[in-house]
């Protein structure tokens, strides 16, 4: 079995809590979170070792693994120390908010041979390893255009702010939003390298972004656009989307269905002539501990396996994560 602890306390720890706890590989043995009150209730109601210091919790607890879902903030100082002690890391996204952590974090992992995962959870969603299957196999032929979307109401009025939208703390829309939307085009196309006309809106936080539009140029020369917006309250969560054209029709897809235009029928993929629709419940394996969404487990799934398989060349990895971050912070620089 493998021992786990978790870092934070907040929704994706417990998410994280739950799905750990129910795994048949893991002996989740220890949690860590600053408010005393939610230590507290898990001293009360849990099986777990409780601590406000992580530090202490991995000296005493003998862990192989940990997951880190704190504060952004805290993100590189946590995964350093994980790493120094040689434990395999999943940590929330965003990664971190300096590009150059990320780099050295990324670099570390690698070089103690140690599994690394951070939870861009769309790279475990049937639907988007769908649109990947179907792009490798050049169902659209040569591909010319894409766009990336999300949007979502995380912050709706002026005094709306939490930790995320301060710059700080989370670093607002741009890296709890575009991230993943800019992770999940480099897991789709290719990795985003280069941007243009980068527009960082402020609609009502004072210190961060609430919307992101920019160009973004991939690493093989294609271009596409970047749209995210949290403060859109026509949508109930957060809602992405990925659209590409190519030479020989069309994709659009999202956390529910892909849509699949082609000029001409494709036997092989058994694809019609027209629209395609497939839904997300023909596209999704089954996992053992559903919670919010199959893709959850899913990632969670795939850092336990690599752990007991001892494979380091993890789906979502310290060093694609890096990517993104060195692509926010080209984002950051052309839009000043």
């Amino acid at each position: 079995m493998i021992r786990a602890g978790i870092i934070g306390l907040g929704k994706m720890g417990i998410s994280h809590c739950a799905i750990l706890g129910a795994h048949p590989d893991v002996n989740l043995v220890a949690v860590c979170d600053s408010s005393s009150l939610v230590i507290e209730a898990f001293n009360k109601h849990s099986r777990f070792k409780c601590f406000t210091d992580y530090r202490k919790m991995v000296a005493e607890m003998n862990l192989d693994c940990i997951v880190i879902a704190s504060p952004t903030k805290f993100h590189a100082e946590m995964v350093h120390f994980a790493l120094d002690h040689s434990l395999h890391v999943f940590c929330e996204k965003p990664f971190v908010l300096n590009p150059e952590d990320a780099e050295i974090l990324a670099t570390k992992a690698e070089r103690k041979n140690l599994v690394n995962q951070v939870g861009y959870h769309n790279r475990f969603l049937g639907t988007f390893n769908e649109v990947k299957m179907l792009l490798n196999m050049q169902a659209l032929g040569e591909v010319y255009h894409f766009s990336g979307e999300s949007y979502g109401p995380v912050v709706l009025r002026e005094k709306g702010s939490t930790w995320r939208s301060q710059k700080g703390q989370g670093g607002g829309c741009l890296y709890d939003y575009a991230s993943h939307t800019i992770n999940l085009i480099h897991y789709l196309l290719d990795k985003p390298v280069d941007v243009a006309g980068t527009q960082l809106k402020r609609i009502f936080s004072n210190d961060v972004e609430d919307a992101v539009y920019s160009s973004i140029t991939l690493s093989n020369g294609l271009s596409g656009q970047l749209s995210v917006n949290w403060s859109d309250e026509t949508h109930r969560k957060m809602n992405t989307q990925i659209t590409v054209l190519g030479k020989k029709g069309k994709i659009i897809a999202d956390a529910t269905e892909v849509k699949i235009f082609l000029k001409e029928a494709n036997q092989l993929l058994d694809l019609k002539k027209g629209w395609t629709i497939k839904y997300l419940t023909e596209l999704t394996s089954n996992v053992d501990f559903y919670l919010r969404g199959e893709e959850y487990s899913s990632q969670i799934d795939h850092f336990i396996k690599c752990i007991t398989t001892a494979e380091t060349n993890n789906k979502s990895s310290f060093r694609t994560a890096s990517y993104t971050d060195q692509l926010i912070a080209k984002l950051i620089t052309d839009s000043k």
